[in-house]
């Protein structure tokens, strides 16, 4: 690549990156900010907020750029560029020796500018623990230190209270085992705004294993029985929502919020269906389920939830199911991602997830009828005992709210289409024959 300026490097790697919104498009423009230099010599860290423009909208994306003048062939593919001073830019999240002074920041609560990194109280950081990072997600990425702790860096902050650092600390606080309790975390103050979290430092659980890959290979196993973790993590779900509303207060929605909500998610069905044209065919089904939802009588509780719940935001640990990544999706705005909702949304999400697992089973063998039976009777078993277990622990199985919860079952499954489809097309078929089910059932 040749010599450049760092935004003109920024606006050809940035587009590349697992945590990019735009899924590859070319930027119309990018500029650098904010430039706090973190800390100078060979190699140098600098701490980077870039707003990056493509087609209409402008995100502001957080960069930790490491300058080296010979760059350590270990951090290749994580390669900016060549500046014009002849250093190579790179993404110093990769560099054990760039993201160890980020943990020492957070224990010496160290400030530079207008970054400031803080120390929960009582938190105990081994700041000699060295990092690993792991594979970029979708919105961010970790940094492992040792065994103990992990460093989530948030590549799209906003100002205003992050849920998930929010929550978590509150709940922790209160002596929750539901949630990785934060030991730090990293954040930028603006004369304008409330400080933005850029990194939220957490406990870290070794030996543990996400909810999605346990399910997955449950269900390749030759005698499934995910049934029983299913119910356990139903009654952690429902635990986790009567924490939330202790911690946070609850209000009621009045028919008339319904209604609103109805409204809502047909005019998301309706832009969907401009995006994924298979959903025409039941738009006018599920448009009906709608309107029945519309029509309830009397209020429907409401509170903070997880926001974006499936089985990867959970972990199955020595001491139980803990609760991950309370963030919610990073494209909404904070104010919504931290506004009250039905705790039923949440139970959506972790159904829809069951039958993801089974889906994605049969993309590649569509038409191997044992396989399907037995993807079917597996969703139906686990989402059986998720609810039971749910229900165990609040008093009222979710089921029994089934015009609202099959309504947001519906709104997740349209969801999920318009997902697939700009971003895993070879997924599409989960969310496009989930609905068409649904529709089927619903119909009978």
């Amino acid at each position: 690549m040749s010599n450049g300026s760092l935004a003109d490097l920024l606006a050809l790697w940035l587009p590349a990156q697992r945590w990019f919104a735009g899924s590859g498009a070319i930027l119309r423009d990018l500029v650098i900010r904010s430039d706090v230099p973190l800390t100078d010599g060979d190699p140098e860290l600098r701490h980077l907020i870039v707003d990056a423009s493509a087609g209409d909208e402008t995100v502001g994306y957080q960069v930790l750029v490491g300058l080296a003048t010979q760059l350590n062939p270990d951090f290749g593919p994580a390669t900016i560029g060549t500046l014009t001073d002849g250093r190579v830019a790179y993404d110093g999240a990769v560099d054990p020796e760039l993201t160890a002074l980020l943990l020492e920041g957070i224990a010496a609560q160290r400030s530079v500018g207008p970054v400031s990194f803080r120390i929960e109280p009582g938190a105990a950081i081994d700041s000699g623990a060295v990092g690993r990072t792991l594979p970029a997600t979708a919105s961010n990425t970790s940094v492992v230190f040792g065994d103990e702790a992990i460093l989530k860096l948030l590549r799209r902050p906003s100002p205003g209270r992050h849920p998930d650092l929010e929550i978590p600390s509150r709940l922790a606080r209160s002596g929750s085992p539901l949630v990785a309790a934060p030991r730090g975390w990293i954040e930028m103050t603006s004369a304008a705004d409330e400080p933005a979290v850029l990194a939220i430092l957490a406990e870290y659980f070794t030996h543990a294993t996400d909810g999605w890959s346990l399910a997955i290979a449950d269900l390749e196993a030759a005698e499934p029985g995910f049934s029983d973790q299913a119910r356990l993590l139903g009654e952690a779900t429902a635990q986790l929502h009567g924490e939330l509303a202790e911690a946070f207060g609850t209000s009621a929605l009045p028919p008339s919020a319904l209604a609103d909500m109805a409204s809502n998610m047909a005019a998301e069905l309706t832009l969907a269906v401009g995006v994924v044209s298979q959903l025409a065919e039941h738009e006018r089904a599920i448009m009906a389920c709608y309107a029945e939802l519309a029509e309830l009588g009397g209020d429907v509780a409401s509170q903070r939830i997880h926001g974006d719940y499936h089985l990867a935001q959970v972990l199955n640990t020595s001491k139980g199911w803990v609760i991950l990544d309370f963030e919610g999706e990073p494209s909404v705005p904070l104010s919504r991602r931290r506004a009250f909702a039905p705790a039923l949304r949440d139970v959506a999400g972790m159904l829809r997830s069951f039958d993801y697992v089974a889906r994605h089973q049969l993309l590649q063998e569509p038409d191997d009828q044992r396989l399907r039976s037995l993807a079917a009777d597996w969703v139906s078993q686990c989402q059986e005992a998720f609810c039971a277990g749910y229900g165990e622990v609040l008093g009222e199985d979710p089921r029994h709210s089934w015009p609202l919860l099959r309504a947001l079952l519906l709104q997740k499954a349209v969801y999920e289409a318009v997902y697939e489809a700009r971003h895993r097309p070879g997924w599409l078929p989960i969310p496009l024959h989930a609905i068409a089910e649904a529709v089927h059932e619903g119909e009978r």
